[in-house]
């Protein structure tokens, strides 16, 4: 009987399992968790960091200082995202080259005085890790004592890596 090796075989499932050369890798060892624990990025790819990036005005027409004026946590960070979503197409890039999110949370007058984190999460899962953008990345959220204004319950700073 002839004996078989098993070598080129597992050589191949090695190579198949890893990203080719170049590309950047996503640490994904907990695919219950929307969020990775980590990106490698190789040599000579191109990046784009945003600023930290705060909601646009939701309704103009809303008194200065009024909840109405940017929304709550949740309506601040979907603004955010779109914002963001706009600067890395002028730079070619989209939502699925974001590598990672630092996100920077307000106390919240009306939960409390305490940062809405769900808010937050669940504005992110409109934007990544869902059926439309599988797309997982490294984050960051910290709460923090206030922003800017405290009109701004948010603040977001991205980093995208071209594929």
């Amino acid at each position: 009987m002839k004996k078989l090796s098993l070598f080129p075989v597992l050589l191949l499932l090695a190579f198949a399992c890893k990203p080719p050369v170049g590309m950047v890798k996503r640490y994904d060892n907990n695919p219950s968790s929307p969020i990775l624990q980590g990106v490698e990025v190789p040599a000579g790819k191109r990046w784009i960091h945003t600023s930290g990036i705060v909601a646009a005005i939701a309704d103009s027409s809303a008194a200065p200082g009024s909840r109405q004026r940017f929304g709550d946590t949740y309506t601040q960070s979907i603004s955010i995202m779109k914002r963001i979503e706009g600067i890395l197409k002028q730079g070619g890039m989209t939502l699925n080259d974001v590598v990672f999110l630092r996100v920077y949370v307000a106390p919240d007058p009306q939960k409390g005085n305490q940062p809405d984190y769900n808010g937050w999460f669940e504005a992110y899962k409109l934007f990544f890790n869902n059926p439309q953008n599988p797309v997982k990345v490294a984050r960051s959220t910290l709460g923090v004592q206030s922003l800017v204004t405290p009109d701004y319950l948010i603040e977001i700073e991205a980093i995208a890596v071209e594929k």
